[in-house]
């Protein structure tokens, strides 16, 4: 730390600040207007000028020095800021300084005394609206650079860029045209950053950034897993910007197109506001009072037919932790049953599963801000640049200042296309392709032994195993060549502090428990888990509670906290708690209700937030299993397409309009507040449950998201330490936290592993083929996945400026497989699978590999998952998404 003087007042600083951080410090305001915190200084604006030491500096790029004396509020120095601001202000047009421009600029010139009538400037440069998003007013345009540096420094997209010379620079796409075709990928910080407004939100959020902005409602993001931490303006009961929180812990004033920007489905005329009963083929609007009486009458009925376990529920990873927790205990106290599951089933149960077997709990090893401080970062099966934009930057800026990376992944697309080395195995073939790393990581002498042998088992089984994976091997199962792997090995090996981070490309296949866990291997192997040697092993999670929903007891073998319902002690706990008996056999996994429908087994399904008829494998069978089953539930935003199979649909609130907390994908607690009201009828999932419990004369206690947090305190005391009132002061607090006067533990493992034995458990899994093979009827490999603008089915996303970003669903294939089959470019094709057909439109790429396309799952009107099959991870259900054999046809 350093200690300086600013006017008389002593104030300490860290090592490498500014003096402008110093007199903000002191409490001081200082105008900078070419200068942001989160972006490297410029000095270009001489609009900070202070006095150290005696010399007149720019304090934004002056460093704080031990002991300097700093003066700012001298009235000649404030003379020198003025007359700076004033000579810039006066390139500008007059609308530039008008009384209610929000911009810092204006504001600026407000306090310090200089009129609108100071702005002299012409129009003409043209302004470009072809963005949804981003306006852009080039006669607004002071040339500072901030957005160019934004979209550099912390971004990373490099899509911005000055043009001109002199008093005519101004900022411009990097390709030259319109904004909207340019490569922009709408994550506002551009926006966030501009002093003048140049670069602007269309609309009523017209030039508020997160440094200055009216009252605001903090949140956190309802999108992806990464937990942004958001501020919500808003008038009128509706939503005008939200802004990116500059201390938000995770995206430390950062956001993508989805959290920033597509809030617009909101206040989409195809809103549910009215609960919908099924009457002679139909849905008809009916009161609250009769749809909640016809589900407890239907959920009695089924109970009275076939027992407890004749009613099921699917919870949502898009709802509250409080809402989870909350719906299994309804079905495990009201109903009788552990017939509960929720969506990580079908994306990251195998991490649950894989982790839990390596370590001893089901989360990341790490938290995000140590794997940003690695020196090389293995990436595996995950395109954060598009799936989780936020941590996709952040990554890319640690690669940028000098990390190594190595990328697993078919496709050449995000951080693939910076990696040092980019190894493009076949899709189902991850447990070999680690399996040759580990063999190298033993046969190089990178493997930490002193760890393996106090704090690891099973390294000679799999010392065994490895044997018969040697490089070539890998080479022919895997086709990434040897010297690649080999290459891998030795900079994930060789590094000081290595992290892995993956996602689905990992455990959204056949055997994904056994991936999860040979890639825990490698992390074993270095002793980079639980020490100071390396950050462990990560997963990104694809939905912003998926996280949550599981540590709740969402799940159909597990209690809150992850006590398993097998287990005494833990139903015991439980039982105290509620007061009645917990069921101690296993429920059914999705995938088994769906089979048990089907059957005339279940007769009762209550979905919750997930539109399964869109989003789950073999959709045709799903929707089958619908029609088959007696009472079907919905609760939805929008008439989805499993909503059209339900017999009652009940509106329910989004992430805006909720209160709880979720938890992101390394394990934090955040709060979520409701920004605006809901439309209509719509209730939040809280009440709805509390609303069917009482229709079925059941009190669940919890009267508030508050008491239901604490008292799954009570029933799991990983979680006792955790409370709304704390995480209102605190902002955010990651689990293990049992004990509420101390931290929550990020980093896990230090002392002991949580496995019954405190050891780390490498595992010795062969690796076995998918599910599904190419062949000659079906000789391309299909991979679905996301894409930069849209979310899961797109129910949200497709209702908003997203759509114009992204309108259609492309399949991506290499060029030479487009020419075998006499595919072009922007061509309507039909897909067709073992399963089922789909349309999209022919993207041709070298993305791709020859034999493999890719598609995404946003556009459920297409098809895409009737062509997915129903296989399996064979130890938790999760579907081989990510291996389909398909051809391709054009009409």
């Amino acid at each position: 730390m350093t200690g300086i003087e600013v006017d008389g007042i002593g104030v300490t600083v860290p090592e490498g600040a500014s003096l402008l951080s110093a007199v903000r410090a002191a409490g001081g305001e200082l105008p900078a207007l070419c200068s942001d915190e989160r972006l490297s200084p410029a000095g270009s604006c001489r609009t900070c000028l202070v006095r150290a030491d005696g010399q007149v500096v720019a304090a934004c790029v002056t460093p704080a020095s031990s002991g300097v004396r700093v003066e700012v509020a001298t009235e000649d120095l404030r003379q020198l800021r003025r007359d700076a601001v004033q000579l810039i202000a006066s390139a500008l047009p007059s609308r530039a300084l008008t009384e209610d421009n929000p911009s810092e600029l204006a504001r600026v010139c407000r306090s310090l005394d200089i009129s609108p009538e100071t702005a002299q400037g012409t129009e003409g440069r043209g302004a470009d609206d072809s963005h949804p998003y981003v306006h852009l007013d080039p006669d607004l345009c002071i040339a500072c650079g901030r957005c160019v540096r934004m979209c550099a420094e912390v971004q990373g997209t490099f899509a911005l860029t000055l043009v001109g010379r002199g008093a005519d620079t101004v900022v411009a796409p990097g390709t030259g045209g319109p904004w909207a075709e340019s490569d922009c990928v709408a994550c506002g910080g551009c926006v966030d950053t501009c002093p003048t407004g140049a670069i602007a939100q269309p609309g009523p959020g017209h030039g508020l950034t997160s440094a200055h902005r009216p009252a605001a409602i903090r949140t956190t993001c309802g999108y992806c897993g990464v937990g942004c931490a958001l501020d919500v303006v808003t008038a009128g009961g509706e939503v005008t910007a939200v802004l990116p929180a500059r201390d938000g812990p995770v995206n430390r004033g950062h956001a993508c197109v989805k959290g920033r920007f597509a809030h617009g489905y909101l206040t989409s005329p195809e809103r549910l506001t009215r609960p919908l009963l099924r009457r002679d083929g139909g849905l008809e609007p009916v009161s609250w009072e009769e749809a909640l009486g016809h589900v407890a009458r239907g959920l009695r009925a089924a109970v009275a037919d076939g027992g407890a376990d004749a009613v099921a529920a699917i919870s949502s990873a898009r709802a509250t932790n409080e809402e989870n927790y909350l719906v299994q205990k309804f079905m495990r106290t009201a109903i009788g049953t552990n017939n509960v599951d929720n969506c990580s089933r079908l994306c990251h149960s195998p991490s649950a599963a894989g982790l839990t077997a390596s370590f001893g709990l089901s989360g990341g090893t790490d938290c995000f801000d140590d794997v940003e401080r690695s020196d090389c970062v293995l990436v595996v099966g995950a395109n954060p640049v598009e799936a989780h934009p936020v941590v996709g930057a952040r990554l890319l800026q640690r690669v940028l200042r000098g990390a190594r990376l190595v990328v697993a992944d078919p496709r050449a697309v995000g951080l693939a296309l910076h990696a040092d080395v980019h190894l493009r195995p076949r899709p189902g073939t991850n447990v070999a392709l680690f399996h040759g790393l580990a063999h190298l990581l033993l046969a190089e002498g990178l493997a930490d032994e002193n760890f393996l042998r106090e704090r690891a088992t099973g390294l000679p089984e799999l010392i065994a195993l490895l044997d018969d994976y040697p490089p070539h091997r890998v080479a022919e199962i895997t086709g990434v060549p040897a010297e690649d792997l080999v290459a891998a090995a030795r900079l994930y090996g060789r590094a000081r502090q290595p992290a892995i981070v993956y996602g689905l490309g990992v455990t959204e296949h056949l055997h994904g428990t056994d991936g999860v866990r040979s890639l825990a291997n490698l992390a074993i192997l270095r002793g980079a888990v639980g020490t100071d040697r390396g950050y462990g092993v990560n997963p990104l999670r694809g939905q912003n509670n998926v996280q949550g929903a599981s540590d709740m007891g969402a799940l159909p073998d597990l209690l809150p906290g992850y006590g398993k319902v097998t287990d005494p002690t833990a139903r015991a706990r439980a039982e105290a708690v509620w007061g009645v008996p917990v069921p101690g056999r296993p429920g059914l996994r999705i995938p088994e209700m769906f089979a048990a429908a089907r059957a005339g087994g279940l007769r009762a399904l209550w979905v919750i937030g997930e539109d399964v008829c869109a989003t789950d494998p073999d959709s045709d069978r799903v929707a089958a299993a619908l029609d088959a089953c007696p009472l079907v539930v919905c609760n939805e935003l929008f008439l989805s397409e499993t909503a059209r199979h339900a017999d009652v649909v009940l509106p329910v609130t989004s992430w805006l309009e909720k209160d709880g907390t979720f938890v992101n994908f390394d394990r934090r607690f955040q709060r979520v507040r409701p920004a605006v009201p809901p439309p209509g009828e719509a209730r939040s999932d809280f009440d709805v449950v509390h609303a069917l419990a009482d229709a079925m004369g059941t009190d669940l206690g919890c009267p508030t998201p508050a008491d239901t947090l604490a008292e799954c305190g009570q029933v799991a005391p990983v979680f006792a330490g955790l409370s709304h009132d704390r995480l209102d002061r605190e902002g955010a607090v990651p689990w293990p936290c049992p004990d509420p006067g101390r931290p929550g533990k990020a980093k896990l493992y230090e002392e002991r592993f949580a496995t019954p034995d405190g050891r780390a458990h490498l595992t010795a899994a062969p690796y076995l083929p998918p599910g599904e093979q190419p062949d000659d009827a079906y000789p391309l490999v299909l991979v679905t996945g996301r894409r930069w603008a849209h979310y899961n089915s797109g129910s949200m996303t497709r209702r908003g400026g997203n759509l114009a970003l992204d309108p259609v669903d492309f399949l991506d294939l290499h060029p030479d497989d487009a020419l075998r089959y006499g595919v072009r470019d922007g061509a309507r094709l039909t897909v067709e699978s073992r399963h089922g057909q789909a349309r999209l439109v022919a993207r041709i790429s070298e993305q791709t590999a020859p034999g493999q396309v890719f598609c995404s799952f946003h556009f459920p009107s297409n098809g895409v998952n009737r062509l997915t099959s129903d296989h399996g991870d064979t130890v938790t259900s999760c579907p081989e998404y990510k291996v389909t054999a398909v051809r391709v046809s054009a009409p």
